[in-house]
């Protein structure tokens, strides 16, 4: 069957498909390097401006993952208020927050320039907007944050959106650009002199040591370092304690009148953001936001009616052309996770990002290069992925893990949703109980099913269906399968086990 995604978004259908090869056999590198989103691209560029012999391993195709379902905002307004990072990092982790991600950021536009990067790179302001008197006050409390953690920041009533505002947080000099335009660039210039870029290469062990062996369906390649960049670490079970996996949704479509080119976020919960996109010659307005708990919702086509729903009410849009989704990984503490991962010598993760993948996911390949080089990083120990705050986050860590351990026995004890095949309709899919067994069950509009195991290959919790996106979804640590149980999202790395339906 086609196991390609349901929604494609908008950064793929406007550039041309690429294909890499897959690794065929040994190799030895310098670096290995897991993931092919901007993570894992940028780390692999600046290691090899520095020389080292990086491959890049993607399991299905480079910029296929979160990064291309994004909404590509690069900005130093992070979903972390600064009243709330300066609680818990103090007014020195605050400002090395905000300089980090200007760090970034300016990263972004130094390569643009230097490489000549055709991605419609476009430095704008950034609105975080209120709508009632609760939302101004607190955005007022958090404007004197922003500005002491050094944000170029300011109150205005001036917005330009189509609709009435109180006000807004104004902060100058973020940026827009097309990511899938500046990576597939980047790693044009990536391949040769010994930088290699393989995809459908699945890696299923990582072995630290010296050297260190990444293990894969098409061969074994070792190297001095391996880097993680996958979103979601692979089988990190502690540090999977510390991270939350949630989709967001995004839908896009031209604009039929004017809205300004800018960053635009409102104050509700969860909150929607918005910003603009030039396609062939036309603007374009993105709109993002419906977040939840990935497996917790049952009704996900809902999610994209609420946003378009939003859009329309808002916007000067008649069409809405593009729907897409993305995982969020949600830190326990409010920052990333960047580093040398807990009990390794030599292998490095970045996760943990929240809504803004783009910036921290440049932030991460400037911190690992650094690592691996041996060069000071002065971001280095406010992002470390073993630190423990126990304090910050700390209702929500608890919250988070007492859900994990609620799934994964309720689910078990849950009465399925048929018992026979002919109760699942073309199209959809079921728990079936078979012969005293689970089996999740998913028919094709033709009606042919596929049957596979329903306990996620991660930690053993029983994944749910995502009707929108037509996937298993596990709500323990946002593991998410094809309809044939093929892996789509870790932190698993096997896929769900085929099994036999009576006929």
């Amino acid at each position: 069957m086609d196991e390609t995604r349901t929604h494609r978004s908008l950064w793929t259908l406007t550039t041309p498909p690429r294909d890499f090869p897959a690794l065929a056999g040994d190799l030895e590198v310098d670096v290995v390097v897991i993931g092919g989103g901007i993570t894992g691209l940028t780390t692999a560029w600046l290691l090899k401006r520095a020389g080292k012999r990086v491959a890049v391993l993607e399991m299905n195709r480079i910029l296929s993952g979160q990064t291309g379902q994004t909404t590509a905002h690069l900005t130093e307004l992070l979903d972390t208020p600064y009243t709330t990072l300066r609680r818990d990092f103090g007014e020195k982790g605050a400002r090395l927050a905000a300089s980090s991600s200007r760090a970034a950021l300016e990263q972004v536009a130094t390569l643009v320039e230097e490489l000549g990067l055709d991605c419609d790179f476009q430095r704008v302001p950034m609105f975080r907007y209120a709508e009632t008197s609760r939302q101004w006050a607190s955005l007022e409390q958090e404007f004197s944050a922003a500005r002491d953690a050094g944000l170029h920041a300011s109150l205005t009533q001036r917005v330009p959106l189509p609709f009435p505002v109180k006000g807004a947080l104004r902060v100058e000099d973020q940026a827009l650009f097309h990511p899938r335009k500046y990576l597939l660039g980047l790693v044009d210039r990536l391949i040769g002199e010994g930088c290699f870029v393989f995809e459908s290469t699945r890696v299923k062990e990582v072995h630290d040591g010296a050297p260190c062996r990444v293990v894969t369906d098409r061969g074994t390649v070792t190297a001095a370092a391996v880097v993680e960049a996958t979103h979601s670490p692979l089988n990190r079970v502690l540090l999977q304690t510390k991270l939350y996996a949630y989709r967001s949704y995004a839908v896009a479509g031209p604009l039929d009148g004017p809205l300004e080119p800018a960053q635009y976020y409102d104050s509700q919960e969860p909150y929607h953001y918005i910003r603009t996109q030039p396609v062939d010659g036309r603007m374009y307005v993105i709109i993002g936001g419906e977040d939840h708990k990935v497996g917790a919702e049952e009704d996900t086509g809902q999610r994209y009616a609420a946003l378009e729903d939003y859009a329309r009410k808002h916007f000067p849009v008649k069409a809405l052309t593009h729907r897409w989704s993305g995982q969020v990984i949600e830190p326990a503490d409010g920052l990333p996770y960047i580093g040398r991962n807990a009990a390794s010598r030599h292998v490095y993760v970045a996760t943990g990002f929240s809504g803004t993948g783009m910036t921290f996911g440049t932030l991460s390949g400037m911190l690992i290069s650094d690592l691996i080089l041996g060069r000071q990083n002065p971001y280095a120990a406010l992002y470390d992925a073993t630190r423990v705050k126990p304090l910050a986050g700390a209702k929500d860590f608890i919250q988070e893990n007492a859900e994990t351990a609620f799934h994964f026995i309720a689910d078990r004890l849950a009465r399925p949703d048929g018992k026979h095949l002919s109760e699942v309709a073309p199209g959809e899919a079921k728990i079936l109980e078979v012969d005293g067994q689970k089996v999740a069950v998913y028919r094709e509009e033709d009606g042919t099913s596929h049957a596979v195991s329903p306990v996620c290959t991660h930690l053993g919790c029983h994944v749910h269906w995502n009707g929108a996106e037509r996937s298993w979804d596990c709500p323990c640590h946002g593991a998410r399968y094809s309809p044939t149980g093929k892996v789509l999202n870790g932190p698993a790395v096997k896929d769900l086990p085929s099994c036999k339906l009576p006929r």
